[in-house]
């Protein structure tokens, strides 16, 4: 941007305010033009001046964060970043955030928040300017999908194929900011005999367990959080836990996930490039790989591995992404062989994974 990133807190705590507007003011390129107590005030002072970001807490009076969230993104949305002591405790609240638009989520503490503000200093600068290039758009009611029948789940996670074939196939799949709705997206047109799908999607602690149990109420596929050990099956989707990272190991005719504590790589824990570098030392040629929406480059130097192996390797397109920065990165290492729009995105995978290893 041009002109300094224009902020908008609202937080019901007056130390809370206070402390971000004293944290803000050191970065040069962030400016606090507004503040409010609550949704209500936030909405006449919404009148008068229109940020570039919003800085959200969940629990305040009169009306809560996801409330207002919902009514913002169905009228006039703005990027939005929640920041609540509620994401850190319930995950639901976490997660439905996300679903009402939410651009990115970062857990408060209810105590020392001083200190956590200049802990958290880089994150909450990064979080703001990756906002303030997020394209939002109108969140619209979904119709309520059907939940699959148990039984649909446990036939399409062991067939009698994955058993005996060496030449399976694996999908890898990352993203980061606005990935959970564009994951949600892919996920949602798989068959139940779609490929084994391994994916990092970078989100803390304690809320991948959520993520994947709420996708696999809405998909037709298996949806599951990654164990150490978890085979990889047609019609099923690992996802990375949070702070840990998930690589791909082969044993004889199958393979399996593998959780592994280490360094951050990237700046993050689970890293996309560690999937991927797994994935092209174990699958090379039967991979087939998406770098979906987010900020950053984790997962760039892993694609481009994987392309030399013999996978087929795509990016998001920047006019579908939220955030086109990690699938930029992605692009310009030369890991990527075409952009692709994310209503395109399942089929690609599909139609590559058909063709993958001959």
């Amino acid at each position: 941007m041009s002109h300094p990133i224009k902020l908008m807190l609202i937080d019901d705590s007056a130390l809370v305010r206070q402390t971000f507007i004293a944290l803000f003011d050191k970065a040069d390129d962030i400016d606090v033009v507004a503040v409010a107590p609550d949704p209500f005030i936030a909405v006449e002072k919404l009148k008068k001046t229109v940020p570039d970001v919003i800085l959200l807490d969940v629990e305040m009076p009169r009306m809560d964060g996801v409330t207002f969230l919902k009514k913002l993104m169905a009228q006039h949305p703005i990027p939005v970043i929640i920041c609540s002591t509620l994401v850190g405790q319930q995950s639901a609240t976490h997660m439905a955030a996300l679903e009402a638009g939410a651009v990115d989520i970062i857990p408060k503490p209810s105590v020392g928040i001083k200190q956590f503000a200049q802990d958290s200093a880089t994150l909450l600068y990064d979080a703001v300017r990756a906002a303030a290039g997020a394209k939002v758009k109108v969140i619209k009611k979904q119709s309520k999908h059907i939940q699959k029948l148990k039984a649909d789940a446990v036939i399409a996670r062991k067939p009698a194929t994955a058993m005996h074939e060496t030449t399976e196939k694996i999908i890898c799949i990352g993203a980061s900011t606005g990935g959970t709705e564009a994951i949600k997206a892919v996920l949602m047109k798989m068959p139940r005999d779609c490929p084994a799908i391994a994916i990092v999607q970078h989100m803390p602690e304690g809320f991948t367990a959520s993520f994947a149990k709420r996708l696999n109420e809405q998909c037709a596929i298996t949806v599951l959080e990654g164990v150490h050990g978890m085979s990889l099956l047609r019609g099923q989707a690992i996802i990375a836990p949070g702070n840990q990272h998930m690589t791909i190991r082969r044993s004889g005719a199958k393979y399996f996930v593998e959780i592994k504590d280490g360094p951050l790589v990237s700046r993050h824990r689970p890293s996309v490039d560690i999937l991927f570098r797994s994935a092209a030392n174990t699958v090379a040629s039967n991979a087939t790989a998406v770098i979906l929406t987010g900020m950053g480059d984790d997962g760039a130097q892993g694609l481009y591995e994987l392309r030399e192996s013999g996978a087929a390797t795509f990016a998001q397109d920047e006019a579908t992404s939220v955030v086109w920065g990690m699938p930029k990165m992605a692009i310009e290492k030369g890991g990527a062989q075409k952009t692709v729009a994310l209503e395109n995105v399942a089929q690609v995978l599909l139609n590559a994974s058909s063709h993958a290893g001959r």
